[in-house]
């Protein structure tokens, strides 16, 4: 193992899966994917646990199909991996980004439904974490909102999303993957202007030179995150005390309770 690979092992902390058999992670064919797909792997090995790399053709781009059976041969490699094609056949007319971001993750979902997989590792690192903080300020969010990723998740009651490589730049997982020598797919989709995260990603350049790196976006969204989780605890706290009555059609509340507390909470 690589000094690279080792450093990115140890960064990334995995002690949290414990008596499992297998865990899902998908895999786009990009440096970062490929990346932690490598570095499941080898934890899979070491563990005795069945890693199921789960790449999804949209159908939107004739290059597709053949990009997801270079990964299918690049990872046919990793005794530990156990490579999925996953198709959506259903079309996509608007929203193209959007909706096929929802396509993928109900394909991967129903997977693993029904191979009984609980947990779902997602690459998405620092860089998307800053892009992701830029798309929803544009849209007006929230402190919620831009909170941004969050490393671990639930998607839905069955279902955990983690996504650990979110302190991380795309560039490190490139020297990653460089320094492997696990090659890689770069997606054209990522250089079109006319989707707007990667108009955002362009911007980010001039914004990088008046001190908004990637780095600090993606740090100012952790700091909210902490600032969302504390108000969040301190709501579920107020429920407890201003609640008269609590069940799925009615909640009562004793107003002079609940008009003590600062108006964030209340709106909670």
């Amino acid at each position: 193992m690589s000094e690279e690979f080792s450093s990115l092992l140890n960064v990334t902390n995995f002690s949290f899966l414990k008596d499992v058999d297998a865990i899902a992670v998908g895999v786009s064919g990009g440096a970062d994917s490929m990346a932690l797909v490598c570095l499941l792997g080898r934890w899979g090995e070491e563990h005795g646990v069945s890693i199921h790399a789960l790449s999804v053709d949209h159908g939107l781009r004739p290059e597709a199909a053949s990009e997801v059976r270079q990964v299918a041969k690049i990872l046919s490699s990793k005794p530990a991996v156990r490579h999925a094609i996953l198709t959506w056949d259903k079309p996509i007319d608007k929203c193209v980004q959007e909706e096929a971001r929802k396509a993928r993750y109900t394909l991967m979902a129903e997977y693993c439904a029904a191979q009984e997989i609980s947990t779902l590792f997602l690459a998405h690192h620092q860089d998307d974490q800053a892009e992701t903080f830029l798309f929803r300020l544009a849209k007006g969010s929230g402190l919620d909102g831009l909170a941004g990723m969050q490393p671990v998740s639930h998607y839905n009651d069955n279902l955990v999303l983690c996504r650990p490589f979110l302190a991380l730049s795309k560039e490190r997982l490139i020297a990653t993957c460089d320094a492997v020598g696990v090659s890689f797919i770069e997606d054209p989709s990522n250089q079109n202007d006319k989707f707007a995260r990667v108009r955002l990603r362009r911007a980010r350049e001039i914004l990088e030179g008046e001190g908004l790196s990637n780095k600090r976006l993606a740090v100012t969204a952790e700091r909210l995150s902490r600032a969302s989780i504390g108000l969040d605890e301190v709501a579920s706290r107020v429920l407890c005390i201003a609640a008269k009555e609590k069940n799925t059609k009615l909640i009562v509340f004793k107003f002079s309770e609940l008009v003590l507390w600062p108006e964030e909470i209340v709106l909670r």
